[in-house]
């Protein structure tokens, strides 16, 4: 008899076929780099959870490395599991493989479909509307729902002006219970002896860590907060860090929720008339559509891809105060209120990761695998296949355009437009010289002037490097950025 052996991105009911279990919490994962603390809980908190949901059924080992429990078996069985090393493991001691799960596109959808793109890029609108069609996820017949396939227009709108939050009730939390103080203890115990380290606070469990609790989490958003989503899922204000998004990114990641019954319920939502068109769509868009085209870009770019691409050559060690999470030695309001509630939660909304935090790492060359793997790191919903196409590809522009066409660079006219950070910040988003210059402005030009020969014949650079070389001040702001003062 086969057991099946599960790891951490597989501990939902749909990675379970009724037969035996195993499960191993191995010590050595959390020694791989600095971790962030909420990301530890999580996982352990999940994982222990659940063995004891699985009772008489499960294997479990708490051990210090997975050898341990699997060398020399032969009766093994696993789900093809999410990553490189995992892959290479299972198949080295001989275990059965099953076709992976969790994602709307399976992994043979994929190649199907990419064989038809022949030699052309594999596009994330063409990939999303054949999961569409392939689905028939909110389509009409052979025609997407009310006509459009993207309400991008619709959506992404700047928050309401003078706002403090968006006035949504707040999101349902877990409760806590016997097995998170038990891994708290553990995770001080383990910090304490130095077998580990830790970074950022020690808050409240925010994300679900049962199959229960992320059913709960759903039902919750699909209630108070998809409404809404569309229309500010790019918007964020001081005052509420999560806005109308649905907080399912780590229960997804960790195998809780099928994402098909994800979207599936969005749908539905917008079928029976209880949520708008708009919003639905950019909610399917996010799951069926980016989070699956990163899974499978993941495997058909390479293992090679995360550290084979540095197309900008960006070569700066990350500053300690992205390592510590040290928001306090940011004066920049907007990345410091980033960096701050990713030390309080380790998780911040995309595009805070992307035009916040990413777009300062791209402006001033923070080398590219130490970002990706820190995003890994840092983030509660931050897996080694979640991270290469999202950091080195479309936040870093490291790769040189296969994922992205131009680089997510951008001023402070964008933060201030879609933020109300700009507002309490002692710089200036509009100035680019002086002590009160914006970083995000300056840095976008210093950026441009120091990019300028590996972009050249990037057609959508084309506008930004003229005006860049119509910069009248170009060598001041170029002097001054480069004089800066780290974050200040």
């Amino acid at each position: 008899m086969t057991v099946r052996w599960i790891f951490a991105g597989q501990l939902g009911e749909l990675f379970d076929d009724g037969g035996p279990m195993l499960l191993i919490e191995a010590k050595s994962v959390l020694r791989r780099r600095p971790i962030h603390r909420a990301k530890a809980h999580l996982i352990l908190s999940a994982i222990r959870h659940r063995a004891a949901e699985l009772g008489d059924r499960v294997e479990f080992h708490q051990v210090e490395s997975y050898s341990e429990v699997t060398t020399g078996r032969d009766d093994l069985e696993v789900v093809d599991p999410t990553s490189y090393a995992a892959r290479r493991t299972v198949r080295r001691l001989g275990a059965r493989i099953l076709p992976s799960r969790g994602f709307v596109t399976t992994e043979e959808e994929f190649a199907a479909w990419a064989t038809t793109r022949g030699n052309g890029r594999l596009l994330l609108e063409d990939f999303y509307r054949d999961t569409r069609m392939r689905t028939g996820l909110l389509m009409e017949g052979q025609a997407p729902a009310g006509g459009q396939w993207n309400y991008d227009h619709d959506n992404r709108q700047p928050p309401p002006k003078n706002a403090v939050s968006l006035g949504l009730p707040d999101p349902r939390w877990p409760v806590e219970d016997d097995i998170d103080a038990e891994v708290r203890a553990d995770l001080d115990r383990w910090q304490a002896a130095g077998d580990i380290r830790l970074v950022g606070d020690d808050g409240p469990r925010r994300f679900a860590a049962t199959g229960a609790e992320a059913g709960a989490a759903l039902a919750d958003f699909i209630k108070t907060r998809l409404g809404d989503f569309g229309t500010y899922e790019d918007a964020t204000l001081t005052g509420d860090w999560t806005m109308a998004h649905s907080l399912l990114s780590a229960p997804m990641n960790l195998g809780l929720l099928d994402p098909r019954h994800v979207v599936e319920t969005a749908a539905a939502e917008y079928a029976n008339g209880n949520a708008p068109l708009a919003s639905v769509e950019g909610f399917v868009r996010q799951i069926a559509g980016w989070r699956d085209y990163v899974w499978h870009l993941y495997w058909h770019l390479g293992e090679d891809y995360r550290t084979g691409h540095n197309a900008l050559r960006a070569t700066v060690d990350l500053p300690r105060e992205f390592v510590e999470l040290d928001a306090a030695a940011v004066e920049a309001n907007c990345l410091r209120h980033s960096i701050g509630g990713l030390r309080e939660r380790g998780w911040a909304h995309h595009i805070q990761r992307l035009m916040v935090i990413g777009n300062w790492a791209l402006q001033r060359g923070y080398d590219p695998v130490q970002l990706n793997d820190w995003f890994t790191d840092m983030f509660v919903d931050g897996t080694p296949w979640v991270m290469p196409a999202n950091v080195i590809g479309m936040s870093q522009h490291a790769d040189g355009g296969i994922v992205a066409t131009k680089p997510y660079a951008s001023g402070g006219a964008y933060i201030d437009r879609m933020t109300d950070y700009c507002g309490g910040c002692r710089f200036n988003p509009k100035k680019r010289l002086g002590p009160d210059a914006c970083p995000y402005t300056a840095g976008y030009w210093a950026f441009l002037d120091r990019v300028e020969p590996a972009l050249r014949t990037n057609h959508r650079m084309a506008q930004p490097l003229a005006g860049l070389r119509r910069l009248a001040d170009r060598e001041d702001v170029v002097q001054q950025e480069r004089e800066r003062d780290g974050f200040h």
